[in-house]
């Protein structure tokens, strides 16, 4: 049986990015795809921002490797030539209610290391952005956008570029944890079967269901794998704003809020679409990207607490995509879970669980994390 030093599960934003650091080192790495193409399913369908770092918990690993990784990520865009623009984003209160917590999430950002946070009174955001309906703002100068294709490109160019191969239709079917490795069972129509020292489980929204498919992996750390949709919708006509607009966060999401792209179109979203829990056991399945033309009609009010002008009818269906998360509704956020061997204990295996936002932004620094911790063994 063929063995080699590192296999990687899934070729998203963050396993390209795992796969570039360990190729980098110098450690023979394979990335397996069960899709045709990489970064088809969370990595292309998200609203291609890099995050500044203000959301998360002070001392979660989701404010340090985004903190990390937006600085990475920023330096990593300038040397690879990957389309991006430090856009800026407000984050918007419509009440005097909610001034205390703009206040509270400066506070919060400022512990996560965000150092260019800036209060903004009413009067100070429209002079930003005059469409702009709010009683103070929070100003993220760091925030940005960034084309999500062009970065997995470069990714996956720096990680050839150092030896490591990407196979397409290439799905995990099963696999065990023996003492001389992990055995991995793989492939389309023919199979492929091989050990491998190091495995770097960044499957994504199925990440569960592969660490579940290895014999011998204790299901007791599986964690429950959830779902959350989230749709978008694009504005027709020219955008009136050029930075980014956010409402307050909401449980699941960070509220529909307004992104732009490279060539400034703006879209809204996205919303929190809760879908029913895989079946652990039973296949990776096909999942329903479409959007619902209907669910836009709930978009409208909530924009208008923030954009009064937005006209009726304005908005139309985009893309949809889907986070995979560990918390489940009404629960609190959970942290990213990158679990190696200190929590499960066998030796040269790290699970990637619940990395949604903000994994793209924090992918580089994610990415040399699990590097360290697999040559620490």
């Amino acid at each position: 049986m063929e063995t080699i030093a590192a296999a990687v599960i899934g070729a998203g934003v963050v396993g390209l990015a795992c796969a570039r650091a360990l190729a980098l080192r110098g450690i023979e790495t394979v990335i397996l795809e069960r899709n045709d193409a990489f970064g088809g399913e969370t990595s292309a369908r998200n609203s291609e921002v890099i995050h500044a770092g203000l959301y998360y918990p002070p001392a979660s690993l989701k404010a340090a490797l985004c903190v990390a990784g937006r600085r990475q990520l920023y330096d990593f865009c300038a040397t690879h030539g990957v389309s991006h623009r430090r856009c800026g984003k407000l984050v918007v209160g419509t009440s005097a209610a909610q001034e205390d917590r703009l206040l509270a999430l400066q506070q919060q950002g400022q512990l996560n290391g965000v150092e260019d946070l800036r209060m903004l009174s009413g009067p100070e955001a429209r002079a930003l952005e005059p469409e702009l309906q709010c009683t103070a703002a929070l100003l993220s100068p760091s925030t940005g956008i960034i084309d999500s294709h062009g970065l997995m490109l470069a990714l996956l160019g720096d990680a050839e570029g150092a030896g490591a191969s990407l196979v397409l239709h290439c799905p995990l079917r099963g696999g065990s944890i023996e003492r001389t490795g992990i055995i991995l069972e793989s492939g389309g129509s023919e199979s492929l079967r091989f050990r491998a020292n190091m495995v770097i489980n960044a499957a994504g929204l199925w990440a569960p269901e592969v660490a579940a498919a290895l014999a011998g992996f204790p299901q007791s750390l599986l964690p429950i794998n959830r779902h959350a949709k989230g749709n978008y919708y694009a504005l027709t006509g020219r955008s009136p704003f050029s930075r980014l607009v956010y409402p307050l966060p909401e449980p699941g999401g960070l509220g529909v809020h307004l992104t732009l792209d490279l060539a400034g179109q703006a879209r809204f979203g996205p919303d929190v679409e809760w879908l029913p829990d895989p079946v652990r056991g039973k296949p990776i399945g096909q999942l329903d990207y479409r959007v619902d033309p209907a669910r836009a009609d709930s978009f409208y009010s909530e924009i208008r607490r923030y954009w009064p002008g937005l006209p009726d009818s304005a908005l139309v269906p985009a893309y949809a995509g889907i986070r995979p998360k560990v918390s489940g509704r009404d629960e609190p956020a959970a942290d990213f879970l990158i679990q190696g061997p200190a929590e499960h204990g066998i030796p040269g295996l790290v699970n990637l669980f619940g990395i949604e936002s903000p994994g793209l932004t924090a992918s580089l620094a994610i990415a040399d994390q699990v590097a360290e911790t697999l040559q620490r063994g």
